[in-house]
């Protein structure tokens, strides 16, 4: 009995010293990230990839390991309600082969296009393409040769439809990596798009010749495919007042996506498990979104389910206090990029309280003695639906297939003129391409970040969806119209000014 009574004791001690933890503090959550763990969460990816065909594109055996590998990561941690988000979306794939008088070329399938299988001659077109002018009377039957710019790839190709043309190839008016889409199912005529140089080296082979033929093979791949948000909230914190991280988990077909978004999917997951060793007075919401690369499918999915859409209402929404957005974190050629919320770069800022992340950033960096440059709020990563639903968005990134300035290199180092990633939407996505530097230092952002407003939001105002989101709506058709007069300016920005939908580009 004196033996077994201490131990009895002891067990009922026991569990209540384990549940005590410590409040979150910045310091203590930054000083957790290190450098060693973020390199074995990213060579973990790479390794779902490889054992499954080489990409993780939603709903891909590659895609579904990540969900798993995210979804028991959290469970083990004890302190995550977690669930994983089911949704349908389609998945398009193809297999693209062009070539001009026997000469091989790179092409991308432009989205939505058909499977065709075409020898026809190539006819340039002239100017852009954008008015049924542009066609000459030789493009009809044949392939139209457009050169990208000024209006939609979908303008573009009805327009080579029109015209009577039998296939179209939209070549790059800039030196960066192109993917485009046609902005949904239509009638279009089979359709890719080729880089800048190979364009060049067309128009060469068109100039000198009166005749060119080009081949164009497309077999375009089309399936409803089933897919995972996993989403994660602590069992702790105020549920009313909640802080949203989140990150997208697919990748393009092309590659394994270590950059894009493996590193921010790593980095958010890190913190996350770092998180809960403390205590938090707000509730944090953990996101890992699918279908981003096809046009931020699951984050829109998420919100039409809290916003009223297919389920909850403006309450709920009203509840997330804030959203941070982490994609592309650790591109190779880095610049280090802070959502511009206050607008003052590109005169479209975020919901109210978008400032104060911005500034938060800000003042982070500073203190690792680290500068940074705005970033564009262009709709191109899964922020955009929370801006669309009022609320305070935030983030950083490091650019993608944009070109970085020579004022860029000045303060970051790495080559002016070259592409932040150039290995983006590219089978080169692998571990050897993340700068783990930027890595670490942008993962202990969203550690200080998470541990600042998981105690106090601050000065950050609770949204309000319905007016927010209204305003956005115009701000949004503002910057539509804006973007037709600047559109081959933007165009070499890249994504740190613009964020994702990943260079699936409608307009340029």
């Amino acid at each position: 009995m004196k033996t077994t009574t201490p131990i009895v004791a002891a067990g009922l001690v026991a569990p209540a010293i384990a549940q005590y933890k410590p409040v979150v503090s910045s310091s203590e959550l930054v000083k957790l990230v290190t450098t060693e763990e973020l390199l074995q969460g990213a060579t973990d990816l790479y390794d779902l990839a490889i054992a499954n065909g080489g990409n993780r594109a939603f709903g891909s055996p590659g895609h579904n390991a990540t969900v798993d590998y995210i979804y028991d990561a959290l469970v083990e941690t004890g302190f995550y309600d977690v669930y994983k988000q089911p949704f349908v979306e389609l998945y398009e794939d193809a297999q693209v082969e062009f070539s001009v008088s026997g000469v091989e070329y790179d092409a991308r399938y432009l989205q939505y296009s058909p499977s065709g299988d075409l020898d026809k001659p190539l006819v340039a077109v002239a100017n852009v393409g954008c008015t049924a002018e542009d066609f000459p009377a030789p493009v009809a039957n044949n392939i139209a040769f457009i050169q990208r710019g000024e209006c939609s790839f979908s303008q573009k190709v009805a327009n080579a439809k029109t015209a009577g043309a039998a296939g179209a190839i939209v070549y790059n008016n800039v030196n960066e990596t192109l993917s485009g889409t046609l902005g949904g199912p239509g009638d279009w005529v089979p359709s890719a798009s080729v880089e800048w140089a190979p364009g060049q080296a067309i128009l060469a082979q068109l100039a000198s010749s009166n005749s060119t033929t080009a081949s164009l093979f497309i077999n375009v791949i089309s399936e409803n495919r089933t897919t995972f948000n996993v989403i994660a909230e602590t069992k702790e914190g105020d549920h009313n007042n909640v802080l949203a991280v989140g990150a997208h988990t697919d990748s393009v077909p092309a590659g394994p996506g270590i950059n894009d978004d493996g590193s921010g999917t790593i980095g958010i997951l890190t913190v996350a498990k770092h998180l809960a060793n403390f205590s938090v007075k707000n509730a944090v919401r953990f996101a890992f979104w699918s279908a981003e690369e096809f046009g931020l499918l699951g984050s829109y999915h998420y919100l039409k389910t809290i916003n009223g859409t297919l389920g909850g209402n403006a309450t709920e929404v009203g509840k997330l206090r804030a959203y941070l957005n982490f994609d592309m974190i650790a591109s190779p050629n880095y610049a280090l990029g802070v959502y511009d919320g206050d607008g003052s770069a590109f005169n479209l800022s975020g919901p109210p309280g978008s400032e104060i992340l911005e500034q938060d950033f800000v003042n982070f960096f500073a203190k690792l003695n680290k500068s940074v440059v705005p970033s564009e709020y262009s709709g191109r990563s899964d922020y955009a639906a929370f801006l669309d639903n009022g609320i305070p968005s935030g983030g950083v990134d490091t650019g993608a297939e944009g070109l970085k300035t020579a004022e860029e290199a000045a303060i970051f180092g790495g080559e002016a003129g070259v592409a932040y990633d150039v290995n983006y939407h590219l089978v080169g996505d692998t571990v050897d391409n993340l700068a783990m530097d930027a890595f670490l230092w942008n993962t202990q952002a969203i550690a200080d970040a998470v541990a600042k407003y998981a105690v106090d939001f601050g000065s950050i105002p609770k949204p309000n969806h319905t007016v927010e989101a209204k305003k956005r709506n115009v701000e949004k058709t503002k910057l539509r119209r804006a973007l037709d007069h600047v559109k081959p300016r933007l165009s070499g920005l890249g994504k740190r000014y613009g964020g994702c939908v990943h260079d699936v580009k409608t307009e340029l």
